[in-house]
């Protein structure tokens, strides 16, 4: 499998001209500061991620941050052709799973920076479950977490339930009702961004988990097999969210961020919204639009979870490390570049998750203590902390790259109709048995 993912990162050298392979990484400025680059989908492009620069620029002169955000795709494209280069960023963002083991190559080993500043037992800082999705094969550890994420939620805007006189469904058949009352009244129904995979596989996560957690990542682990009946009602309840009409008309066409996202938290014209804990920090944001839709005098969001088989069951929560910094391996500044990721995994972490609510704390020692967080967004805050500890079915990434892309092709064809929901599970199926584990 390694040599397959190298052979991969290497074609990228050939798009890039020998000119381009010059590092500078470890240039120095005129005033003696050693440049770290740094290139991440997330911390994304918010005015804070500016502050927060500032603020680590500040204690520490003797380095400059270049900061480039990235789309995630666009991110993971300019990496495998940056790092086969020999020009990649000194720090780079990480997603566990496919991606994190696919430059694994070119991961700096941190364990022994870790170990030197906290000493061996310096795991018992983090989150157990975060780290087992970091550690890897050598029982070494390539990338540190910011902070955590959980996938499944649905959002409701209650302003359009009060006015339709409607609750917050607790299962399909609920769900279904209300979106249909929302549709005869001009209104639209659960709203989902069906043209980026990512929505699409934490949703049938979601749906899966909920009938039950245990096949479904053992499916993933090539231990049951998909066509099991279980799995195939996973894929007809996903398919059945199109056919009656949960989702809107022409989702495959819209994407989350910020297509999506924009209607539910700035404009305010949706009444639902599938999205993750990240969403919480849309009551942290400074946008003008957004603080009317969440801080104006009648704002009211719930988050909620869905019984989706109907077997009076809630769905639990997938989870996940939201965004990992992982230390280029060819870097000239390596020292620098630690210092930065050490300084980004407190200073930086209490920055985001306390003072923006960007994630939930993957450090024991932090205490999640959000300044100026409005009613309404602490009792969801809570509900997502409650779900966080108690009602995880079990990881968001998966960590195989081919079996996961004909997850998400399976999935369009699904709620385009194309084909049965036994169709689907039989390709994904049969390229469980040929995926390398």
């Amino acid at each position: 499998m390694k040599k397959k993912v190298v052979s991969i990162l290497l074609t990228g050298v050939m798009l890039v001209s020998m000119s381009a392979v010059q590092t500078f990484a470890g240039e120095a400025e005129g005033d003696g500061q050693t440049v770290v680059r740094v290139q991440s989908w997330n911390p994304g492009e918010e005015e804070y991620r500016y502050e927060m620069i500032e603020q680590f620029e500040k204690e520490h002169p003797d380095i400059k941050i270049e900061y480039t955000y990235m789309p995630y795709t666009d991110h993971v494209e300019k990496l495998k052709v940056d790092l086969s280069a020999g020009d990649a960023a000194d720090v780079f963002g990480v997603q566990t799973g496919a991606m994190y083991n696919e430059f694994r190559d070119f991961e700096e080993n941190l364990t022994p920076y870790l170990t030197e500043k906290y000493g061996e037992d310096w795991k018992s800082n983090y989150n157990d479950y975060a780290m087992s999705l970091l550690e890897g094969s050598d029982g070494g550890y390539y990338a540190v977490p910011l902070g955590l994420s959980y996938a499944g939620y649905a959002w409701a805007n209650m302003e359009y339930f009060n006015k339709y006189d409607l609750q917050v469904p607790k299962n399909y058949e609920e769900l279904k009702s209300v979106c249909q009352t929302f549709r005869e009244n001009g209104e639209y129904p659960m709203v989902i961004g069906a043209k980026d995979s990512w929505i699409n596989i934490d949703t049938w996560i979601n749906i899966a988990s909920d009938i039950n957690s245990e096949k479904l990542y053992s499916a993933i682990e090539g231990e049951t097999p998909f066509t099991d009946k279980d799995l195939v009602q996973s894929f007809e309840i996903w398919q059945n969210c199109f056919k009656d009409g949960i989702f809107q008309d022409g989702a495959l066409g819209v994407g989350m961020y910020t297509d999506s996202t924009d209607m539910y938290q700035k404009e305010g014209s949706i009444p639902m919204i599938l999205n993750g804990s990240w969403a919480m920090g849309a009551y942290m944001d400074s946008d003008e639009q957004s603080q009317a839709v969440y801080n104006g005098e009648n704002s009211d969001h719930e988050i909620f979870l869905l019984d989706w088989n109907g077997d009076g069951k809630t769905a639990p929560v997938a989870e996940a490390i939201d965004v990992s910094f992982a230390i280029n391996n060819q870097s000239k500044v390596k020292e620098a570049a630690w210092t930065f990721v050490d300084w980004m995994i407190h200073q930086g972490a209490e920055f985001l998750i306390n003072g923006h609510l960007q994630y939930m704390p993957a450090r024991n020692d932090m205490k999640l203590d959000v300044a100026g967080l409005n009613e309404d967004g602490k009792t969801n805050l809570d509900f997502v902390v409650e779900q966080g500890k108690d009602n995880v079915g079990g990881y968001r990434e998966m960590a195989y790259a081919e079996l996961k892309e004909v997850i998400i092709n399976e999935l369009t064809e699904l709620a385009l109709e194309n084909i049965t929901p036994e169709e689907a599970a039989e390709t994904i199926e049969a390229a469980s048995q040929i995926q390398e584990r």
